[in-house]
């Protein structure tokens, strides 16, 4: 009952769209769709994401910065957003920006690295303190920032740190005693490895490392180990609450009419595994559950199949297929019998037995009838 006095009100007041409305009735009626979208975001479809979405946007045009700034905390929180309208306000002044910066699972990692480039140094100050900070973001908070977002990026002990981030860091430090204490501070870098591994940066750079260095003892060594081993298993396997992730954050890059070739290449150059399965399942209008049982069961042939009905290039077809979140790494074997595969099936022919599957075969089945479509 409380929903539909909400959308009731929210609804209500649509001729301030045109102009025909004081402010207080437009900060209202945005404040009251944003509040109807969070109380029945996970039960909108697609089409009426979008039409939140453009509502959204043009109110946001029309409203104060206190009545933004209340919504950008609606929507923080918030698994699935309209993409558009999270975009715009995380670019917003930072007072806007800053809920959405720190928080929302709905922003990719091209949006932040964006605004790490073209924002505030605050608007950096937040996305270095989210709880989770992929490593290219982190590089380019480490080429962008000013001391506030560095230091805070480097005491997240959420945030991941590549070779090219630490090498800048690095090189800061020799100028920075605090950020030095700061990266002395970090468990989870392998500092021996990275001296072996630096070339780019030079003498100094070395120089500064081993100042850095602290004495570890094999305990810290063994939780060093362990750090790194999971990354490298989490980035081989699948995880649920990644897929969460890159499922929300490919939905609203499809609000925005951007999913296409364009993110899937980008995708694969990044070992964006989980995006490009979340991608994949989003451009082919199947379940989720249909294409994660597909790679938790090696099902080879049928996303084989699925991509060449997409029509990908060969190229672009190995790239997905070497990042994708299996439940086990391809072996080199099974990647060239899956090429062999993919060359061997037009596209048409793959379009004719998808739409088939499609047909007959991703229905809801009973508990006796579950069986995954293809397997080899």
């Amino acid at each position: 009952m409380q929903e539909m006095e909400e959308g009731i009100r929210a609804f209500s007041t649509f001729r301030v769209l045109n102009g025909d409305a004081n402010t207080l009735e437009r900060d209202q009626l945005f404040r009251n769709m944003a509040q109807l979208f969070s109380y029945v975001s996970d039960r909108c479809d697609d089409e009426q994401v979008a039409q939140y979405d453009e509502v959204l946007c043009q109110l946001a045009e029309l409203v104060e910065v206190e009545a933004r700034t209340h919504v950008a905390k609606l929507l923080a929180p918030l698994e699935r957003a309209p993409g558009n309208v999270v975009v715009r306000l995380a670019n917003d002044a930072i007072e806007v920006a800053g809920p959405l910066l720190e928080f929302s699972n709905v922003l990719s990692d091209d949006d932040l690295i964006d605004i790490v480039a073209n924002k505030s140094e605050e608007h950096r100050v937040a996305i270095a303190g989210r709880p989770n900070v992929p490593e290219r973001v982190g590089e380019a908070i480490a080429e962008h920032g000013g001391s506030p977002s560095v230091v805070r990026l480097v005491r997240n002990s959420n945030a991941e740190l590549g070779q090219a981030t630490l090498e800048r860091l690095i090189a800061r430090a020799s100028k920075d005693a605090e950020l030095a204490a700061d990266l002395r501070g970090r468990s989870d870098i392998d500092w021996k490895t990275l001296r072996g591994e630096i070339h780019s940066a030079g003498d100094k750079v070395l120089e500064v490392i081993a100042q850095i260095e602290p004495k570890v003892d094999p305990v810290t060594i063994g939780k060093v180990s362990a750090v790194v081993y999971n990354r490298m298993r989490n980035r081989a396997g699948f995880s649920s609450q990644e897929w969460k992730v890159a499922y929300n954050q490919v939905k609203a890059l499809s609000d925005r009419k951007q999913l296409d070739e364009r993110a899937l290449m980008r995708f694969a150059r990044f070992g964006y595994g989980h995006h490009t399965a979340a991608a994949l399942t989003v451009l082919l209008r199947v379940g989720p559950e249909v294409f994660v049982k597909w790679l938790a069961m090696q099902d080879y042939v049928a996303i084989t199949v699925a991509l060449r009905a997409l029509g990908v290039t060969p190229d672009l077809f190995d790239a997905m297929v070497a990042s994708m979140p299996w439940r086990d790494l391809p072996t080199e074997a099974d990647r060239a019998n899956i090429r062999r595969r993919f060359e061997a099936l037009s596209r048409e022919e793959a379009s004719e037995i998808f739409e088939t599957w499609r047909a007959h075969s991703f229905r809801k089945r009973l508990p006796n009838e579950e069986r995954v479509i293809g397997v080899a």
